[in-house]
């Protein structure tokens, strides 16, 4: 019997090492590390300890003990919560939507500005434990009672679920701001990757409202903004770059839209839009709205490949502004509040910032941009991660507290 049980821990500890060699080996293959981030090999680290973490994910969820996102979730949840003397942090629910509360303890004369936090992850990852380092310090530099929204993921549950939990939260929190010492005309919106396009969701959502105050600003920190172009600059430069690499991203999307996976060659090529959808949005997609500094890394124009109607029936939900709010229409841009953007040089997304940036300026919606040339997606969660920060991610924090200060 303990022969037998020798023999298995020796075969659990080989299976072990095969898997990391494996997540390493995979890592250095495919990985783009770009030198222009600053720290590369902290990059190369910080790339291949979210690799292994997939890794481990995808064996057991091939051995059916839990998903893949489940296991990388909660291997981050993990992660110890900072506390700050000068934050008081509260664990509440708006409805049945959990959510974080982050209030400066200093006394202040006058209301404070809220802010409505929408954590990134491609809704598949992140929570409100990720995010809890961000929001803390959010609140405490900026003065902010800063509210986390700790929405529904995938792959559990499917879209809208995210966006319907979200708008819930929102609407709690401006129908209470009296409870939370808030100005009701000084209430942000703010989210990072995915929750920065639920941030103008949000707006576009309550654009034409009168029974709520005001959304003052919108916030969107490297902001998923719309899945129907998978070939502009950013997607050919940065496919491989982590955090965000162009298979990961088509796995998150799967997830929470419900496509199916073996679509992924067809919508890169572009071939799940009929040619009337490109003609009708090509005023806002067309890659000639892009600066041309940010094609001289490396670029190459693609038609959209003719048509595969099986795949169009199954993806066309990404018409929807829900989905991606880079094509909402002029009525409803034109109404959205000013906005903060922030994009990262190294980011697959990148160019989500720079279209919806020129369609809101094109409008008459004010803009302010800060444009990160070492960033890449993900830099934001570094922020007090001790030898793995990126002073990229204090420069972010930095530029939304500035912004929000000067509202």
């Amino acid at each position: 019997m303990v022969f037998l049980a020798l023999i298995l821990l020796a075969a659990a500890c080989v299976f072990s090492l095969g898997v990391v060699l494996w997540a390493v080996c995979s890592h250095f293959y495919t990985a783009d590390i770009p030198a222009g981030t600053g720290h590369p090999v902290k990059l190369r680290l910080l790339s291949c300890l979210f690799q292994l973490l997939v890794t481990w994910g995808a064996v057991f969820e091939k051995l059916r003990i839990c998903s893949l996102p489940q296991f990388v979730s909660f291997v981050h949840d993990l992660q110890p919560l900072k506390k700050d003397p000068e934050v008081t942090v509260k664990d509440l629910r708006f409805g049945t939507i959990p959510v974080k509360v982050y209030q400066p303890k200093a006394p202040s004369c006058t209301p404070r500005p809220g802010v409505v936090f929408y954590h990134g992850g491609g809704v598949v990852l992140g929570s409100l434990k990720t995010h809890h380092r961000v929001c803390l310090r959010l609140s405490k530099d900026s003065g902010s009672v800063v509210v986390a929204v700790g929405y529904r993921k995938s792959p559990k549950y499917k879209f809208p679920v995210m966006v319907r939990d979200c708008i819930v939260a929102t609407v709690h929190f401006l129908q209470s701001l009296d409870a939370y010492g808030v100005d009701p005309a000084r209430v942000v919106v703010c989210g990072d990757s995915v929750g920065g396009g639920v941030a103008t969701i949000i707006c576009q959502t309550f654009a034409s409202c009168r029974s709520l105050p005001r959304i003052r600003a919108q916030i969107m920190i490297y902001a998923a903004l719309q899945g129907l172009d998978f070939q502009s600059p950013s997607y050919q430069q940065n496919k491989n770059v982590p955090l965000l690499p162009w298979t990961f991203a088509f796995y998150c999307l799967c997830c929470y839209l419900d496509i199916n996976p073996s679509w992924q060659s067809t919508m890169k090529k572009g071939a799940h839009l009929p040619p009337e959808v490109w003609e009708k949005y090509k005023k806002w997609l067309d890659s000639e709205n892009i600066p041309e500094r940010f094609k001289k890394r490396g670029y190459h124009p693609v038609a959209p490949a003719p048509l595969d109607e099986a795949a169009f029936l199954e993806t066309n939900v990404l018409l929807h502004p829900a989905c991606s709010p880079l094509i909402a229409g002029d009525d409803v841009v034109s109404q959205l509040p000013e906005a903060c953007i922030v994009s990262c040089e190294y980011d697959l997304l990148r160019d989500h910032s720079l279209l919806y940036k020129k369609r809101l300026e094109d409008l008459g919606v004010r803009v302010t941009w800060h444009h990160m040339e070492d960033g890449f997606h993900g830099v934001l969660n570094t922020l007090d991660l001790g030898c793995l920060h990126f002073p990229c991610s204090a420069r972010i924090l930095n530029v939304i507290t500035h912004f929000i200060k000067g509202l």
